[in-house]
């Protein structure tokens, strides 16, 4: 029997909605120093976990299953219909393959951490589950794309409430560190580039290439708005009813592509064929699916069971995510010295795979502030690998489990 306060779908969706609205209008009305540490994403996703733990809002809801089959699969239409590869490369250079090196090494750190804190339980403190290679994976969607990619991660390879929490505390924690070492990368610029071997005039030529970059956008019309929801929903629906004749892939036993992997892996690949079309141009897609993308994640945190959770085993996914961060850092530092390329550029890129979107151009404006618009467009080709090395990484995780 369901004893919540709220039970009916639209009631729950109501609540939700309200959940994200309220912190970001906290966020902007007040500018607490708080949101520069703990950004209104963790708020988002822990308001719910208290208001389903404590009754108000039941653990299970029409309103969850609308959002999971078809809200995760508009989202990422809408965002990745924006991903511009061309424009990103003639800003940034081989900056674009420091970040794309630095995503193998967050395929590669994922894999080995998991390996790590299977072999690695520190005595009978801290274990870790067998199974979690979904949590892993799912953190390295965030940490390849961002948000979206950590929860569409989450939805293709059937994780647990759980698996996120963990995902989202660890990434929490380790950007608490990550984020002022590339803030603070640029008082040492002289000495790094010196020895990354940079030729001289690349960041001036970068800074050039920035001035000639065109991002505004067109306010939206009303027949541009039914463009973006043909394509979201058309593709959410192409996606879904291909995921139903598609078989599961099976390799060493383990079924690595299920029916729901294949809806992320599908309408990521139709979104993708689609920003190379007009379609990159259609205003207004970006908000809209950051804001069903957030809704998503207070979806997540209402599907919470507190009494379930393991701490231990919490401490230990933290403690193996700063070994899998400094995989990363490994990577990137050995990119830019293959590459030559200066420390403004490796911070970016760097900041595109561990931050996203919203993490990106705060570095950015720190070190150039002609490179945010240049570091958006990296954050947003780091959403279109996401899905397809996030989900890569659990299943790796998964085949080595046995």
């Amino acid at each position: 029997m369901n004893t919540s306060i709220i039970t009916s779908p639209v009631g729950v969706m109501t609540v939700l909605i309200a959940v994200v609205t309220f912190w970001f209008w906290l966020q902007r009305s007040t500018n607490w120093k708080l949101f520069e540490f703990l950004p209104p994403l963790v708020f988002i996703y822990a308001t719910p976990v208290l208001l389903s733990n404590f009754g108000v809002i039941p653990y299970e809801s029409g309103a969850y299953d609308f959002l999971r089959h078809y809200g995760l699969p508009m989202f990422i239409v809408l965002m990745l219909i924006k991903v511009d590869v061309v424009s990103a490369v003639r800003i940034m250079g081989k900056g674009v393959f420091v970040m794309l090196l630095g995503s193998v090494g967050v395929v590669f750190g994922g894999v080995m951490a998991y390996k790590l804190g299977q072999t690695l339980t520190f005595g009978d403190y801290f274990p870790l589950a067998q199974d979690s290679w979904r949590a892993f994976g799912t953190l390295a969607g965030s940490w390849i794309g961002g948000t979206g990619n950590m929860t569409a991660a989450y939805a293709a390879l059937e994780g647990v409430p759980t698996d996120l929490t963990m995902a989202a505390a660890a990434d929490q924690m380790v950007y608490l560190i990550w984020l002022p070492i590339l803030l603070g990368s640029k008082s040492f610029a002289d000495r790094f580039n010196r020895w990354a071997r940079v030729p001289s005039g690349r960041v001036e030529a970068m800074e050039s290439a920035a001035a000639e970059y065109k991002s505004s956008e067109k306010a939206p019309t009303m027949t541009s708005l039914l463009y973006l929801a043909l394509l979201a929903i058309g593709f959410t629906w192409i996606s879904l009813g291909l995921s139903e004749v598609l078989p599961p892939v099976v390799i060493r036993g383990a079924t690595v592509i299920t029916a729901n992997t294949w809806i992320i892996l599908l309408v990521t690949t139709l979104a993708l064929l689609a920003s190379v079309t007009p379609a990159r141009k259609l205003p207004a897609a970006q908000p809209i699916a950051m804001a069903i993308i957030y809704i998503y994640v207070a979806r997540v945190g209402a599907t919470m069971d507190l009494s379930v959770v393991d701490w231990d085993q919490m401490i230990g996914f933290i403690a193996m995510a700063y070994v899998w961060i400094m995989i990363h850092g490994l990577f990137i530092l050995t990119g830019a010295w293959i590459f030559r390329v200066d420390v403004h550029t490796v911070a970016i890129a760097s900041a595109a795979n561990i931050g996203g979107a919203a993490s990106a151009p705060i570095v950015a404006a720190h070190h150039r502030e002609t490179l945010v618009p240049a570091s958006i467009l990296m954050a947003l080709i780091g959403y279109a690998l996401g899905n397809y090395l996030a989900i890569m990484t659990g299943n790796i995780g998964q085949m080595i489990s046995g």
